[in-house]
């Protein structure tokens, strides 16, 4: 049997990268796609080896979960008809995976999908980074105003007409000039 080398694209399993749980995972069917395998064969693979799939490498989504998972991934939605739960794979899960399937397909694959896991995670260090930056300039505005804002009130007083009392007059004056 001869076994066509496919690469799959980036972007696709960057895609394909859920956030659930705090963690960034794949599903099964996911992976078993980028494996050239099918879900069923993947899930028995990984029954077959469940001493190499801790939870750190592998959970089972809940019923909501996939129920949310189904509503806001449309190329996830014949999970919907699916009576098993999808099994989620972290990046370590994915790459595991790859070894019990022992295909040339899959250990090719599992590359791309390690570098769109790294990617994905440049992606949240750029953007904690900018989120920082934002808050820094945020903080440095907020001093600039408390700064702005008393030298606009100190302007404001200067601009306030100022009652001058009269000068009084000296020498004597007389009880008719000072009821005046």
């Amino acid at each position: 049997m001869i076994e066509i080398a496919v690469h799959p694209e980036p972007e696709r399993i960057e895609r394909s990268i859920l956030l659930i749980r705090g963690q960034k995972v794949l599903l099964d069917t996911d992976l078993a796609e980028l494996y050239g395998a099918t879900t069923k064969a993947l899930n028995q693979a990984i029954k077959r080896n469940t001493d190499r799939f801790p939870s750190d490498f592998m959970f089972r989504l809940t019923k909501d979960e996939k129920r949310e998972v189904v509503t806001n991934c449309d190329h996830l939605r014949n999970l919907k008809f699916s009576s098993v739960l999808p099994a989620a794979f972290t990046e370590h899960g994915a790459i595991m995976a790859a070894t019990v399937l022992n295909t040339q397909r899959a250990i090719t694959a599992s590359l791309f999908v390690v570098r769109a896991f790294v990617k994905v995670r440049e992606l949240v260090n750029t953007h904690k980074e900018f989120a920082r930056k934002l808050e820094d300039l945020e903080r440095k505005l907020v001093e600039h105003d408390e700064k702005f804002s008393v030298v606009f009130a100190a302007i404001r007083e200067l601009m306030e007409p100022t009652t001058v009392p009269p000068k009084r007059r000296i020498g004597f004056s007389t009880s008719e000039e000072s009821s005046s």
